[in-house]
Parts: structure tokens; sequence; C-alpha cells
């Protein structure tokens, strides 16, 4: 159900109001059909625990923490059969009379599967591997989020190591498969996948990620099964890890890197107009046209520069050139080691927390927690990410700060992004959709670009409104991280639309922004590899915004930020059509009240 911004919104509260009866049959009894419901809606959550296993142990369902996810092709066309039964399944059920969140889960349920079935054909399994995300990254990543509390853990947790040799070999026919069908990253960023693999396999045992679980075995472990699990995992890793790790990195470096694409753009792959409308469809939740995004961006970053000169002026400066050049030289505003990026993170952490009650009737219970992104994926990772923690909070959600090469990266937006990571950002919006009570498990995981981090941007918008932001130097790089989503807006148009050469976005870049050169370069390779991912920050920022300006205009003296926060927040991760229609019914009812 692909649904416009403003049509849609009419069209799916006209389907929740009439319910979706099917001609023929006459209705089944109404408790039977929302029992078939519910159950339907476990049985598809139990499959997708069942065949993303890594998925699962990340949310704290340990059923199948000895498994990796199957990468075989047969598994890829099982799951693709499996979808469009449940979608036929999902479909045939009248939701005539349900309550309204019931109605909406079937409603999104079967919005999540045509849109994954319609994207079947672009066939991008066949492209699992880039500099910032595979099978190579993803699996030492893993072992931090994993839990190892008992015996079993570690036990499961070698049976997964055992595992990798057969997981890297699928993902090598698939990269095999994409050579075939001309589905290929960009020829110069392959070295990257090529060097990170042969550094972890360059690593002694011991010293390994995958051997961080010998770090933590709990106290109450005998020493015998310590010795065995030590002696176990050690031999997996050399006899089972690393030569995996090798044997992939040769085949990217010799086989797989001759055949990469030249051109950067999705445009150059088969069927590359569809496939990046499909992108763009699937981050934005919106039939927004690459074009108009382009002209959007190119309008939000004339106004933020505007913002921008009037601080550059107010410090003494007449351009942003000369006034980017003297932040970039001022040895105060770039961090003097690695803790310091941590510190400053918790600081402005905590002082945010003290602020939330005044925005927020309902408050998460989990608190977020501050830590590095691991060395040896330092390379490719963004300047900080939020990692979720499990909904019964044995493991809390992380933001990941990113503290390599730490005297090239600057200061100045370590304030917003603390907000937009953690709270109020994405840990804020995560935890409470985690914590809601009566939503099924599917509706309370980040399933939405545009509404997630639409969500987190708004909330560094939150932070100037609350009075944030008051040192210039940080204020500064709050307009530039705004800055960032708006030259996203048109760099990723750019790239995948108008056949722009990576030159060109890195020049944009340089012409409207004073974003330190690291980030540019990973920001730019970023949007290649991901193409339409970067528009959802500020197509949902836009729209949230516009939300809360209709509901202040219509409620006037009854408006309350903190009733309208929580009703952004108070059904997880939502479409924007579908998040447009809930705060419209909310305000009708308070008109009403």
């Amino acid at each position: 159900m692909t649904l416009t911004s403003r049509s849609g919104a009419s069209a799916l509260l006209l389907f929740l109001v009439m319910g979706a009866a099917h001609a023929g049959a006459p209705a089944p009894d109404l408790a039977a059909r929302r029992q078939q419901l519910d159950s339907l809606i476990k049985e598809q959550w139990d499959y997708t625990m069942r065949t993303n296993p890594e998925l699962a142990s990340m949310l704290g369902d340990k059923r199948y923490n000895d498994r990796l996810t199957d990468f075989s092709q047969a598994a890829i066309d099982a799951d693709i059969r499996a979808s469009a039964d449940f979608l036929r399944r999902f479909e045939a059920i009248d939701t005539t009379g349900f309550p309204e969140q019931e109605q909406l889960n079937q409603a999104l349920m079967v919005r999540s599967l045509r849109l994954n079935l319609d994207g079947a054909r672009f066939k991008e399994w066949e492209m699992p591997v880039l500099q910032n995300s595979g099978i190579h990254i993803d699996a030492p990543q893993l072992v931090s989020a994993l839990a190892f509390d008992t015996v079993k853990d570690y036990d499961d947790y070698l049976a997964r190591l055992h595992a990798l040799p057969r997981a890297f070999a699928d993902t090598t026919i698939q990269m095999q498969n994409g050579m075939h069908d001309h589905l290929m990253p960009p020829q110069f960023l392959i070295p990257k996948i090529a060097r990170q693999c042969e550094d972890l396999a360059a690593m002694a045992p011991a010293a390994s990620p995958f051997a961080e679980p010998l770090n933590r075995f709990p106290a109450s472990f005998s020493a015998a099964d310590k010795a065995r699990l030590k002696k176990e995992i050690l031999a997996a890793i050399e006899h089972d890890v690393v030569p995996a790790y090798r044997q992939f990195a040769a085949f990217v470096k010799n086989v797989y890197l001759p055949q990469g694409r030249t051109e950067p753009g999705l445009w150059s792959l088969p069927d590359g107009a569809a496939r990046y409308s499909y992108r763009v469809r699937s981050a934005t939740t919106t039939d927004q046209t690459p074009e108009q995004i382009h002209q959007l961006g190119l309008a939000e970053v004339a106004r933020i520069e505007g913002q921008m000169l009037a601080v550059a002026k107010k410090m003494g400066y007449a351009d942003l050139k000369s006034f980017n050049a003297a932040v970039h030289a001022n040895a105060a505003l770039h961090p003097k080691s690695r803790q310091e990026l941590l510190d400053l993170y918790t600081k402005y952490t905590d002082q945010m927390y003290a602020k939330l009650p005044q925005q927020f009737g309902v408050l998460p219970k989990a608190k977020v927690k501050i830590m590095p992104v691991e060395e040896f994926r330092e390379e490719g990772a963004a300047g900080a990410s939020y990692n979720q923690g499990t909904p019964d909070g044995s493991r809390p959600g992380r933001v990941m700060v990113n503290t390599g090469e730490f005297a090239k990266r600057s200061l100045i937006d370590v304030e917003t992004t603390a907000l937009h990571e953690g709270v109020p950002g994405h840990h804020m919006q995560i935890a409470i959709a985690q914590e809601l009570q009566g939503l099924p498990a599917f509706r309370q995981q980040p399933n939405y670009t545009a509404y997630t981090e639409g969500w987190a941007l708004y909330a560094e918008r939150l932070g100037e409104e609350l009075g944030f932001y008051t040192d210039p130097y940080s204020y500064y790089g709050h307009l530039q991280d705004e800055m960032l989503r708006a030259i996203r807006l048109v760099v990723d148009t750019g790239l995948h639309y108008k056949q722009w050469n990576r030159q060109q976005v890195v020049d944009f870049f340089h012409a409207h922004s004073g974003i330190e050169e690291v980030d540019v370069q990973s920001e730019t390779d970023r949007y290649i590899v991901w193409p339409g991912q970067a528009l959802g920050y500020k197509i949902g920022q836009l729209k949230i915004l516009e939300l809360r300006d209709y509901a202040r205009q219509q409620l006037g003296a009854k408006f309350d930020i903190r009733a309208f926060h929580d009703e952004v927040l108070g059904a997880g991760a939502l479409p924007m059509d579908v998040l447009e229609a809930r705060i419209k019914a909310w305000v009708a009812a308070q008109q009403r009240t």
C-alpha cells in the first residue's frame, strides 16, 4: 500500500474507519477475526526471529543463538515465497470492527510485506558487502551485543564461530551471482572491504574481537568450564574464522575487485532508475520524486546557509569560508584524546536528561550508555551511531562514538550529535517503542528511516528550543549538522538520479559547509553505497515540524508540547502518512474535549 503524504493519510483514515471488508463470504465473528490476526502476527514474528537469528539475539531472544542467517539462494527464494504467503493471509483478514491499533497492525504489516516483495526483483542480496556493512563487519560487531551469562551462551557462540565459513561461502556465491548480473559496488571502494578482512585475519586469535567474550566470564563459571571454553573458542577463531576471512579477502581482492562498477551512481546498474525510485520510496515513506527532493534540498541548503552566515558575522567574519577556515585551524575545537570525546558525549547526554520532563510525559525506563566504536571498524564507521538495547533492559541502548583519528575530528558538532543519537533522539524514541504495552513486537522496532532519523534530527532542533548550544561554536556545529542533512537531499539525488560523479559531491560539501574532510569523504562514500537512506532525515524532520505547527495552530491554548511528543512517540515507528493521520486524529480529539 503505497500512499502519498497527503492523499495517503486520508486513504488510510478511510481504510481504518471502514475496515477491509471483503465482498462475497459473510464476515466471521469479530472475536475470532481478531484472534486470527493476533495469531498471524505472532507467527510472522516467530518466523522473522527464526530466519534472522542475529536480530533475535540482539533483541534478547536466545532461541536461535547457535545459528547464523542462511544466506543461500534456496533460503532467499524460500523467504520470498514465505513473504508472499504471509501477505496473502494478512490481506484475507477482514478487520471491520477492529480497534484502530489492530487495524493499523494489519495495514502496516501488509504495507511492509508488499514493499519487500516489490524490491525482490532488484536482487539487492547480490551486493551483500560494502565498506560499512556486510558479514565481515556485522559478525564481529554482533559479539559486543550478545549476552554471555551462561555456559550455554558460550557454547551457542562457539557454534556460530564454526558456522562462519559457511556464511562466508554463501556470501561469496551471492557476490559471484552479482558479478554475473552486473550488480556490483563501485570499484574504488572494494579495496576497503579486502583490507578490513585482511586486518581481522592478521590478528592473533586472543586479540581478535571474536575473542572478546573470553574477557567477561561470569564469576559463577567453574575453572574447568572457563578453560574448556577458552581453548575451544580460540581454536575456532584460528581454524574457522581466520581462514574464512583470509579466503574471503583474497576473493574480494583478486576476483571481485576487477569487476567493480566504474560509476558511483545507482543509475549505472541494471534498471537503475526504478532501483533508485524504490530506495527513495522505502527511505522516505512518501511518493516524492527524486527531482522534488533535490529541489527541496537546494532550498534547505540556502535557508540554513543564511543562519550559518549570521553566526559567522556575529563572530567577526565576513563570510563562511573564512570562518570555516578559522574553525579548522582552532586547536581548541579539536579533541586531544579519545576520552575527551566520550566525556563530552556523556556531559551533553546528562544535561538533556534533566530537561526531558519539560518536554515529555512518558520517559524511557532504560538509560543510554556512551561507548567507543570498536577499533576494527573505525575507518568505515560514522562519527557516532546508536545501537538499540534489548526490550527487557538486559543490555542498554548505546551511543557508539567513533574516537578514531580523534585529532582530525571537530568538537563543535558533539553536542548536537549527542542529542541526535541518545536523548531525546534515537534512544528516547526506540526505548519508548520497546516499552510500549499492547503493541506487537514488529511495531516496537525502528522500521522506517524517515520516522526514526526524522525524529532524531527533530531532537537536535528541540535542543535549540530548550536553550542548548549556548557556545556559539556549538550552535554553529548544530547548524552545520542540519546543513549536512540538507546537503544529503541534494547529493544523494545528485549521485543516483542526476548522475553526478564523486567529486561533484565533495565539491558541493566544500561549497556549502565547513564539515571536516574526514567526514566529507566518509559521508560521500556512505551515500554511494546506501542510496536513498540519507534522504529520510530531512523528510522526516520537516514532516514532524509541519505536524507540530498544525497542532499548535489548531489547538491554540490547548496545545501541550508534552502531549504532542507523547503522541508522536506513542505508537512506535510509523510511515509519514500514517503519522500525519495519527496526529490529525489526535488534534481532532483534543478539539472535542
